[in-house]
Formats: C-alpha cells, sequence, structure tokens
C-alpha cells in the first residue's frame, strides 16, 4: 500500500516537474535572450550568451530609452491599480445588491452581466472606440470606465457565488445594531469578501496588465502602456530590435510576476469559496 502511495506520489512529482519546466522555460528564454545582443537572438535563441553573444545591460538601457518605458510604466501601474480598484469595489457592492434583493430586475442586470460574458471583445470594439471617443474616455482615467464594464461580467458571478454562501443573519444582526446599508456592507461584508476580492483583483490586474487591443484602440500613442511601447520597437519592412523587446519584455513581467507569487495563495482558495453555492 505504501508503495503504491510513494510511486504515485513520484509520478506526480515528475508530471509537475515536467509542466513546471514547460511553463518556465518561455520566460527563461526570454530572460536568456536580454543579454545577448540583437544580431544573434534570432540565430542562437536557444543558446547561452557567451564572450561574443553577451552585450550586458545594453539592451535594456537602449529600450528604455527608445521607446520611453518609464512613462509607459506609469501609465501601466495608474490603469491597472485604479481600474482593478474600481472593478472590485463596485462590483462587489454590485453582486451583494443582486444577491440581497430578490427581484426580476436584479435577476435581469445579473443574467445581463453573465451574458456580457460571451460576447467576443472584437464583436463591440470598433462600436466601443468610437463611443470612447465620443465620451472622451479616450484617455488614462476614462478607460479604467472601460476596463470596469469589461471586467464586471466575470467579477460579479464570482462575488455572487461568495455572497450566497454568507449567512444573512449576520447582516441581519448588524442591521439591528443600527448599521444601515452602507455601513453592513464596508463592516461586515466586504471584510468577508477578502480572499475572493484578491482573486478578483489578481485575475483582472494579470488581465489589464497585459492587454494590449484595448488601450492601443483607445489611447494609443498618446498614452502609451507597456504592451504598445514594446510593440514599437518593431519597425518598418519587418526590422525589429529583438535584443530591447525581449529586455523590455523582462521588465514588464517582473511587476506583475511579483504581484501574483505575493497573492496566488489566494487563488484556489477564493475560487473554491465562489463556488460554495452557484
Amino acid at each position: 500500500m505504501n508503495a503504491n502511495k510513494n510511486l504515485q506520489n513520484n509520478v506526480t512529482f515528475v508530471l509537475i516537474l515536467i509542466l513546471a519546466v514547460l511553463f518556465l522555460s518561455p520566460i527563461f528564454i526570454v530572460l536568456m535572450n536580454s543579454f545577448k545582443g540583437r544580431f544573434f537572438i534570432s540565430d542562437t535563441p536557444f543558446a547561452l550568451p557567451n564572450a561574443q553573444t553577451f552585450v550586458g545591460l545594453e539592451n535594456y538601457t537602449s529600450g528604455i530609452v527608445k521607446t520611453g518605458f518609464i512613462p509607459a510604466l506609469g501609465y501601466s501601474l495608474f490603469i491597472t491599480v485604479f481600474s482593478v480598484a474600481a472593478i472590485v469595489l463596485f462590483t462587489s457592492m454590485t453582486a451583494w445588491c443582486i444577491t440581497r434583493v430578490k427581484s426580476k430586475l436584479s435577476t435581469f442586470i445579473y443574467y445581463l452581466l453573465i451574458f456580457s460574458m460571451i460576447v467576443p471583445f472584437q464583436m463591440v470594439m470598433f462600436t466601443m472606440s468610437k463611443m470612447a471617443n465620443i465620451l472622451h474616455l479616450d484617455n488614462p482615467v476614462g478607460i479604467i470606465v472601460l476596463y470596469l464594464g469589461f471586467g464586471a461580467g466575470l467579477a460579479v458571478f464570482i462575488f455572487s457565488g461568495f455572497i450566497k454562501s454568507i449567512p444573512l443573519e449576520v447582516e441581519e444582526a448588524a442591521t439591528i445594531d443600527g448599521c444601515n446599508p452602507i455601513q453592513t456592507f464596508f463592516l461586515i461584508v466586504f471584510p468577508m469578501l477578502r480572499p475572493i476580492a484578491i482573486t478578483v483583483a489578481i485575475l483582472n490586474a494579470m488581465w489589464i496588465w497585459n492587454d494590449y487591443l484595448l488601450p492601443y484602440l483607445v489611447i494609443g500613442s498618446n498614452y502609451k502602456t507597456i504592451p504598445i511601447a514594446v510593440q514599437y520597437l518593431q519597425g518598418g519592412y519587418g526590422s525589429k530590435d529583438m535584443g530591447a523587446m525581449m529586455a523590455l519584455l523582462v521588465l514588464a513581467i517582473i511587476p506583475i510576476v511579483i504581484f501574483y507569487l505575493v497573492l496566488q495563495k489566494y487563488i484556489i482558495q477564493g475560487v473554491a469559496a465562489g463556488a460554495v453555492k452557484g
């Protein structure tokens, strides 16, 4: 019995190790090539840097200068942080109201938000970009509203599943103690939503930080985010500064990887908690 269990554990460990190598190898290849000269990357993409190909931090400095990486980093941080904060705050309030207020209107709003999850972005992107221009949302502040709209469906769905598992008696006790609905939500309900709120924050932060198409359509080159800045290293007639591109990809990956590693333990916990009741 113990021998079979040990064999199963060893097989599982080997499979997980193989998957880890497969998933981490692209990141390692990008990191490795970021220290090579631009002309050697295409010829020997899988070879380690040597005395001939190693260029130190030259790719990083040239990439930062060519693309205006520092302003792009600022715009990406601003848009990601405030978009995620808006999604977590407003969708949690919406989910709580929809879950606790049983009416035809709340049910309609819930299914409308769920329906928005299955509508492909490509179907609405041109209309959306035109309306964003008309409503003056084509700036770093306005795009937060768009991200809130696109992220609301999944976030409300996840929050609603978790809120259904919270005993209603807890909120009734707060009401008896004199709390109004706003106080009940922020003092009682929202602290209990912490695991699921962190899960929603991680999922949306990874999406918004790496998103290229929506910022490109809405704010374009006026307020370049990191994905747009990296794309500007691709010149005309297919010319690319692969060295600088690899270096900027490494710099772009670092913040979101750190954010994920710090909070990743909440993902499974939050998703499992949100699936308690559907």
